[in-house]
């Protein structure tokens, strides 16, 4: 797994702290749905990521 995907996936999971947080901040509800949406999946990416180190080493 390279080094680049792991900074991509952990770039969605902070673009996604923020947008949760201007959604909170807005009171805008859809747009902090997405922000937690884009957490999860960032969170999955990084599992795997995790899985495929473990099957590497």
């Amino acid at each position: 797994m390279g080094i680049g995907d792991k900074a991509k996936h952990t770039a969605e999971d902070i673009a996604g702290h923020f947008k949760e947080g201007a959604g909170k901040a807005t009171d805008n509800e859809k747009l902090e749905a997405e922000g937690k949406a884009e957490q999860a999946k960032a969170d999955l990416k990084k599992a795997g990521d995790k899985a495929k180190d473990a099957f590497e080493h």
